[in-house]
């Protein structure tokens, strides 16, 4: 694992899928240098910007502006904040407003927010004119390190998160580590989950340096902008190797079965669970579960716990505030996720720390059993 660089600089990792290639930007101040940057890579000069209304009051008029002074026209459309807004009532709102914007296909649709909305307007951008450009702008580590790269846009549906969706690079991201400063402790924990988890996937030697360095990533600077570099680019690597998801881009979902389960059981109510704490839970049984099959150490799962539970973030089902429905509720979240092929359960489990492989075949009575054992 690289050392920390001395002074904060802007990083570029280059996701090279051939036509469809773009950079994704690391460093302080580039909402400033965001018209600039999109005018030096894309022919249109029409925009249409979706953000929600946590993030609209605090980077709409800077972005706005930057755009402006590269000769961009852009419209906006502001959308509630939370997961609910992942909806086919939002999607048809932003699709309806792009049109209304004139974007056409050498213009781009501007993503300025968390998860939410890079999911949610990426699927826009994919299917208006059926595919228009597509720019993200993502304002939580969650979304810089994770949601924001790889194409995968889409909503969530009564039967589960993320159902409905198409894949849809794009051109551009834009990840400003300034913005990072205006998250809250929880949000920012709950990003650093997905950071934690490449680490764990295949890359040990980070993980490591992430428990020696974490304080310093929470505090900003170098280190923050290391630690998210270095996911981007893991997770480029993983996109580049399987984009469409058909083999190893699985990998990615560490975590998310059983975390997706969770964020269902609370019907998606922040209050009680963000995605990124269901991630850092999901993990955690990840790791249990592969001990319980004889794959893996029991003192690897301690040592993710460990390190999870320092950090300030959920390590057990019993921490989600409220009831969780019974585990057999849980395990038909987990039938309906999207990782099930032809019926058959597929889950992401591990052999060690960074020896995280795809598990084909599960047993199903063997994931009830660990479900009923850990449900609080």
């Amino acid at each position: 694992m690289n050392a920390i660089p001395s002074a904060p600089a802007v990083q570029t990792v280059h996701v090279p899928l051939g036509e469809r290639a773009y950079d994704i930007l690391i460093g302080p101040g580039l909402i400033a240098r965001a018209g600039a940057e999109i005018a030096s890579r894309l022919k249109g000069r029409r925009a249409a910007i979706v953000t929600d209304e946590h993030v609209a009051p605090l980077y709409l008029e800077a972005l706005l502006a930057s755009l402006d002074a590269a000769g961009i026209a852009a419209a906006k459309v502001v959308l509630p904040a939370g997961e609910k807004t992942k909806s086919f009532e939002h999607l048809i709102t932003v699709c309806d407003k792009v049109l209304e914007a004139r974007v056409e296909r050498n213009d781009c649709v501007i993503a300025l927010g968390g998860g939410v909305i890079g999911d949610l307007t990426g699927f826009a951008a994919g299917i208006v004119r059926r595919g228009v450009r597509f720019v993200q702008v993502p304002t939580s580590l969650l979304a810089q390190v994770d949601s924001s790269v790889g194409g995968k846009t889409g909503i969530n549906s009564r039967h589960g998160k993320n159902l409905i969706g198409v894949f849809h690079q794009p051109d551009l991201v834009l990840a400003d580590a300034d913005v990072l400063n205006t998250l809250s402790e929880r949000e920012f924990r709950a990003g650093y989950a997905e950071v934690a988890k490449y680490g764990l996937i295949d890359k040990p030697d980070f993980f490591a340096w992430l428990e020696a360095n974490w304080k310093a990533v929470f505090a900003g600077g170098s280190a923050r902008i290391e630690a998210i570099a270095t996911s981007c680019q893991a997770k480029a690597d993983v996109v580049v190797a399987d984009e469409r998801e058909n083999g190893q881009r699985a990998l990615l979902n560490l975590g998310h079965t059983f975390g997706h389960a969770l964020e269902a059981a609370t019907a998606y109510d922040s209050r009680r669970l963000v995605h990124g704490e269901g991630v850092s839970i999901g993990m955690v049984l990840a790791h249990e579960f592969s001990a319980r099959m004889n794959l893996a150490s029991p003192d690897d799962a301690r040592r993710v716990e460990k390190h999870l539970k320092e950090v300030g973030l959920p390590t057990r089902m019993s921490e989600i505030p409220g009831e969780l429905p019974p585990a057999e509720t849980l395990m038909d979240a987990i039938a309906q996720d999207k990782k099930v092929k032809n019926g058959k359960l597929t889950f992401i489990l591990t052999r060690g720390i960074g020896q995280s492989f795809v598990a084909d075949d599960v047993p199903a009575s063997e994931v009830i059993s660990f479900l009923r054992e850990k449900h609080p």
